[in-house]
């Protein structure tokens, strides 16, 4: 698939609360729908660790004093999705709007076309993975790029994790869920974003997560740990999120024909982030309004 060249801005921003992260998509966003800012990649991290609910997942889903005692923080994206547990990862968003042809037709597609530059990322840090199409059914396609994650259990134990279960074209190694990723569309504009977690025990997100007793809790640690996997799992050595963060600069650049500029978050976009942290992301109106 072959791209006109286009200049778009790259933004490397430090660890930084849950709350923060989500603002600065969504002003971001906001920004580039209004014309004010370009099609930006902004790779990042979280500190301190932060459990992130989908946009329409149940608040009840969380263990809240369980969060306490381990010191994490809890936001809801506005993308759709289950939990995430975000630590000793890298976290991509790629916001831009849909009359660029890489972002363009619906959600599936896009995803399929911002994938041949994960995947590539991928490749050049010696991980073999590979985006396969699973069969899914009518309509399980929509803001979230992951159908399965809306999908019951036919043995009815709930299933709040988002990397559980891998679904169309999503990116696995040897069938083991790598990138999660999700999208979300909002007038013209649109905004993806996804992880890749580096290292560390992907189990732990079950603790701070609400089952219903500990043996469905032990079952969800067994399944997530069977179907998904960590970058470092892969190749036997741990991948620095600076390593993460070149690839994906040079895989972004050249699968997309782009010419990344490194930049900053604009004055208006610092302002309107500020803003969001503290009418919406921070506040349990939005946390808990599911």
């Amino acid at each position: 698939m072959a791209f006109s060249p286009e200049k778009w801005r790259l933004i490397q921003t430090p660890p930084a609360s849950g709350a923060w992260n989500m603002a600065v998509d969504e002003a971001i966003l906001e920004s580039v729908i209004s014309d004010t800012s370009p099609a930006t990649l902004r790779l990042y991290s979280w500190s301190p660790a932060c459990l992130s609910l989908g946009y329409a997942q149940p608040f009840r889903d969380v263990e809240q004093a369980a969060l306490k005692a381990r010191g994490v923080e809890l936001v809801r994206r506005p993308t759709g999705g289950r939990a995430i547990l975000h630590c000793d990862e890298l976290t991509y968003s790629v916001i831009g709007c849909e009359i660029d042809p890489r972002l363009a037709g619906g959600v599936l597609e896009s995803y399929c076309v911002l994938s041949l530059a994960l995947l590539e990322a991928l490749h050049l840090l010696g991980i073999p993975a590979q985006a396969l199409e699973k069969p899914v059914s009518p309509g399980t396609i929509s803001e979230n790029i992951s159908p399965a994650a809306s999908t019951p259990k036919k043995s009815g134990e709930q299933n709040p994790v988002c990397f559980e279960v891998p679904s169309n074209y999503e990116i696995t190694v040897d069938g083991k869920k790598l990138i999660g990723s999700a999208q979300a569309r909002r007038k013209k504009g649109v905004l993806q974003h996804g992880t890749l977690p580096l290292k560390g025990d992907l189990a732990r997100i079950v603790n701070v997560l609400r089952f219903r007793d500990a043996a469905v809790r032990e079952r969800a640690a067994s399944r997530l740990l069977e179907r998904a996997v960590t970058a470092e799992a892969v190749v036997g050595r741990i991948i620095s999120w600076e390593q993460a963060a070149s690839a994906f600069m040079t895989a972004f650049s050249q699968v997309l024909n782009l010419e990344l500029e490194s930049g900053e978050l604009s004055p208006g976009e610092k302002r309107r982030a500020d803003e969001l942290v503290l009418e919406k992301y921070a506040h349990p109106e939005w946390t808990e309004r599911v």
